[in-house]
């Protein structure tokens, strides 16, 4: 008997009508858990190599997390894997919210969909009983009013996920949301369900994984929720939140960021979300400004940058809204009376940071537009806010006419340029055409001269935090088998919420910050250990919310016993598969480089982040030879892949 999982997938052929159920061996569990780790291995052994990621044999897939579905704490998470559309490298994308625990109540560890139907469809596994059913109706609709449609059809208790108009467009920045605008959004991979003609995935099941130890489960949890309790924010506590805000250049001067006490850390993401790093990033140079050619005390200061902090935004706050199984509940519902907005989710700080600072773009009203608006047509906020930032700076150098624009003066903070651009990115109209799959491809389109503007890796248009300030964000941006993301591993970033107070097994090198040798051994042990938190299904913020019990309650749930190195052994292993998918489609990883403006070339001459230029390409040879691989090209070695049981992989790469 499996525990903790349910030992099968299901295979949907959208071309054929078909659906079956497939048993996996418990040995993939053990080697590979969850989430994007199970789905590497099955896509890796199923998906033919170089294929194109919006052909029918394209394969897409949505895994909940191992530990998904169970009352563990911040466990609520699922992924969905491809090949992205947007790099051409191993595609995933994260979400939370309901939809990863209705899966495993539908009595399956991941749902595969390959093939493509002549009409549009969706998939619902409603009572034990799956469907795959005409979507005409609901093609063209925004994902808020497909759900509305959709709970109508089928009951309130359904959950879903699917595309909006973004990705039934093939727009390669597209995504997959979810409980109304929690959204997968990253990779592209909206456009993969988009070319298959899949509007969405209906879920409504019962089913309960078996737990090996019960008792010492929910003990475990018991334990941790005592210690975690989270105190209404005082009046005095909110007044002191409220004067920081006006302590941020103290804060820049003093070098003083994000990183605080675990108790502190809960309650502020409780009460103000990941929109408390508004003000405070633009300020000590964490954010990108102006297209990341600004700094943000001179081109977007706290004058400006105050207007979007979260003291604005809670203030249109209904209600609190939390992930399955997360006690801290950093989301919230906002109504918008000015706007006539009547429910939607608190804007994040990527969106915030992509649409504010990035863009000098002081107006909080605009933002809330452009939140909703990206929510609803399920579209990453990351990439679309990047694209407008090349837009505009390619009007301002004179590459794009007014011609070209539909008429829209792009210029910097002009809110309401910005926000019909979005609208037309989306719906694919005019310039939204060229702009609506990113950076890179717009830059093919337009020219060389523009391509400085187009800040990606390779296509993955960069995330809201400067490596000039998380200095490994660079390493991880670049070589990543997924580029261009922060959610990826990273050493420095990950000192946010420091593995080793997270979880005490793991054990970091001391003095890693000023010894080079030492900061790259935590970095491979970051690596291992970040992977394995993903496919259990666990929240990355989780980590700054102080000791939590993870590797006992892995085992507690599977029986499986295995210790902290056993562990972050499988996290390399599932890194090492994902590298060997990424180098298998072509792709030369070791070569890509960063735009300049990202590492600080030319160094900054003022600022928070003066004269700082990142070196990344040496740090990540260190790192291949640390992990195994070849350092000259990123090819794990054979006898690595030996020692990690990815034999199958040597034909490919050898």
């Amino acid at each position: 008997m499996s525990y903790g999982f349910f030992g099968k997938v299901l295979w949907v052929d959208l071309a054929n009508d078909d659906f079956r159920e497939e048993e996996v061996p418990d040995k993939m569990y053990r080697q590979f858990m969850g989430g994007y780790g199970l789905g590497c291995r099955l896509l890796y052994e199923r998906m033919l190599s170089r294929i194109k990621p919006l052909s029918s044999e394209s394969i897409i897939g949505f895994f909940p997390g191992l530990l998904t579905s169970t009352v563990a704490p911040y466990s609520g998470r699922y992924m969905v894997v491809g090949k992205s559309p947007l790099t051409g490298t191993w595609g995933d994308a994260n979400s939370g919210g309901t939809f990863g625990p209705a899966i495993k109540a539908c009595g399956y560890d991941g749902i595969l969909v390959i093939g493509k139907s002549k009409k549009p469809k969706y998939l619902s596994i409603i009572d034990n009983t799956t469907t795959i059913l005409d979507a005409s109706d609901i093609w063209g609709k925004d994902i808020i009013e497909t759900e509305k449609i959709l709970k109508k059809r089928h009951g309130n208790s359904i959950k879903t996920a699917g595309i909006g108009q973004a990705g039934e467009k093939l727009s390669k920045i597209s995504g997959i949301a979810n409980d109304k605008g929690r959204i997968a959004a990253r990779s592209g991979l909206g456009a993969i369900m988009g070319s298959k003609n899949l509007k969405t995935i209906v879920l409504n099941g019962n089913k309960r994984v078996e737990i090996f130890n019960r008792e010492k489960f929910y003990d475990l949890i018991k334990e941790h929720n005592k210690a975690v309790k989270i105190k209404p924010l005082s009046s005095m506590k909110k007044s002191f939140l409220g004067k920081m805000f006006g302590m941020v250049k103290s804060m820049r001067r003093l070098k003083i960021g994000m990183i605080n006490a675990p108790d502190l850390m809960r309650t502020i993401y409780r009460n103000y979300g990941t929109s408390i790093g508004n003000t405070i990033s633009a300020e000590t140079g964490d954010s990108p400004i102006k297209n990341w050619s600004g700094i943000g005390m001179y081109d977007f200061p706290y004058e400006k940058s105050v207007n979007l902090s979260s003291i604005n935004i809670t203030k249109y706050k209904v209600k609190e809204y939390g992930c399955f199984s997360c006690p801290v509940q950093c989301g919230a519902i906002l109504k918008i009376p000015e706007l006539n907005i009547e429910e939607m989710h608190i804007p994040e700080y990527e969106t915030c940071c992509a649409f504010g600072s990035l863009l000098l773009n002081k107006n909080l009203f605009s933002i809330f537009q452009i939140n909703d608006i990206c929510n609803r047509a399920a579209i990453d906020t990351i990439s679309v806010g990047a694209t407008v930032a090349y837009a505009i700076e390619c009007y301002e150098k004179g590459l794009l006419s007014l011609e070209d624009t539909d008429g829209l003066e792009l210029t910097w903070g002009n809110t309401e340029a910005i926000l019909s651009l979005v609208n037309k990115i989306i719906r694919r109209e005019g310039i939204g055409d060229l702009l609506a799959d990113g950076v890179k491809i717009a830059a093919d389109k337009i020219g060389k001269e523009s391509e400085p503007y187009a800040i990606n890796s390779l296509g993955s248009e960069i995330p809201m935090h400067d490596p000039r300030y998380f200095e490994s964000l660079a390493f991880s941006y670049a070589f990543d088998p997924t580029p261009g993301r922060h959610t990826t591993a990273s050493i420095d970033f990950a000192e946010i919420g420091s593995y080793d107070k997270f979880e005490k097994k793991v054990t970091l090198p001391k003095k890693r910050k000023k010894n080079i040798n030492k900061k790259i051994e935590a970095q491979v042990i970051t690596t291992g250990f970040h992977q394995i938190l993903n496919c259990a299904g666990m929240c990355m913020f989780s980590t700054s919310f102080g000791p939590y019990p993870f590797i006992d309650l892995l085992n507690a749930l599977t029986g499986w016993n295995d210790n902290i190195d056993e562990y972050i052994a499988t996290g390399l292993r599932i890194q090492t598969l994902r590298q060997a998918f990424t180098l298998r489609e072509g792709i030369e990883i070791s070569q890509n480089e960063l735009p300049d403006r990202v590492v600080g070339l030319p160094p900054a001459k003022k600022g928070p982040l003066k004269g700082k230029t990142i070196e990344y390409k040496d740090f990540y040879k260190k790192y291949c030879i640390r992990m195994g691989w070849n350092p000259e090209n990123g090819y794990p070695l054979k006898k690595t892949l030996e020692k990690l049981d990815l034999e199958f992989v040597i034909k490919d790469l050898y």
